[in-house]
């Protein structure tokens, strides 16, 4: 007996033992992803928060518009955890940039298991990271029979814009206007945002660099268009996109509010910087929520 009471005495100490070693590697562990995190999320007015307050302050919002730097692997990664994490709470649709609404129905065959998804990614215009960035995002729309909306204006007619002007759409048949925001689409272009492009993008631009922020525009009304027409009662509606679509309360965001004041609309914006340690004054304000990623970080393309 006392040395069967000596083993489980042992055995005892020797789980104690295990035990502390674990926590110990597990604090360790904490302790260099403290030091080297992956990301860093800054509120509006620039201060340090973390992804539970964000995911918080989404609590009564109608729209999350998250923009993205599109080959940040790690902000990817990021709006797929936002996605699990808003769907384990509230209804949702989603939507994205990177789908053509005259895709929608090839969309919708897949996720209804009418076609294979072989036929979807042959037959729809695919973004060449599709596989690693969103093909994710639509797996769990799938597995959860969420909706998901196709919301950007086809390209061929967003080059239409930028080589003949926002009239160029005018004579587009009855069928194709069905997939671009109700004409005409008016533009601001004294607004910070299309004003750069002018400024900037148009150095290099062979035509109209005024064209170049109008096809822009389209874009921006057209996703904004196909968010409010697939809204549901209830439902948060999460749309993923570019940053610059929904930078400093522009492109999207004001399209929306022009099509319903009322709205409640939280923004992501993501950017890359050197350090994580605070947000560069370039990068100050450009939403409610800026998610900054390493500039050496991982990149999908």
């Amino acid at each position: 007996m006392p040395g069967l009471k000596s083993q489980l005495l042992n055995k005892k100490i020797m789980k104690l033992i295990y035990s502390i070693v674990l926590i110990l590697i597990v604090s360790s562990i904490n302790l260099i992803a403290q030091d080297n995190p992956s990301y860093q999320i800054f509120n509006k007015k620039g201060k340090s928060t973390n992804y539970g307050k964000m995911i918080k302050a989404m609590t009564d919002a109608d729209i999350i518009l998250y923009g993205e730097q599109h080959n940040d692997a790690v902000n990817h990664w990021l709006q797929l955890q936002v996605t699990k994490s808003l769907a384990a709470k509230y209804p949702i649709v989603l939507g994205a940039e990177m789908f053509e609404a005259d895709d929608q129905v090839l969309m919708d065959e897949y996720l209804n298991d009418v076609i294979t998804e072989s036929h979807f990614t042959v037959e729809g215009k695919m973004w060449k990271n599709y596989k690693t960035d969103y093909k994710p995002l639509l797996d769990f729309a799938k597995t959860n029979d969420l909706h998901f909306v196709a919301t950007n204006i086809p390209r061929r007619y967003a080059s239409l814009v930028n080589k003949k002007g926002l009239s160029g759409l005018d004579d587009l048949a009855d069928e194709a206007k069905a997939w671009i925001a109700p004409l005409p689409i008016e533009v601001d272009l004294t607004l910070p945002g299309y004003k750069w492009m002018i400024d900037t993008m148009g150095q290099h631009a062979t035509g109209d660099p005024v064209n170049i922020a109008r096809s822009q525009a389209s874009k921006d009304a057209t996703m904004a268009h196909f968010i409010l027409k697939n809204m549901q009662a209830g439902k948060k509606f999460i749309h993923y996109h570019g940053s610059f679509h929904s930078n400093n309360y522009e492109g999207i965001y004001r399209y929306l509010l022009k099509g319903n004041s009322r709205l409640k609309i939280v923004t992501i914006a993501n950017v890359n910087q050197v350090s994580l340690d605070e947000i560069g004054a370039d990068n100050l304000g450009k939403a409610d929520f800026t998610v900054v990623t390493p500039k050496d970080g991982a990149k999908s393309y």
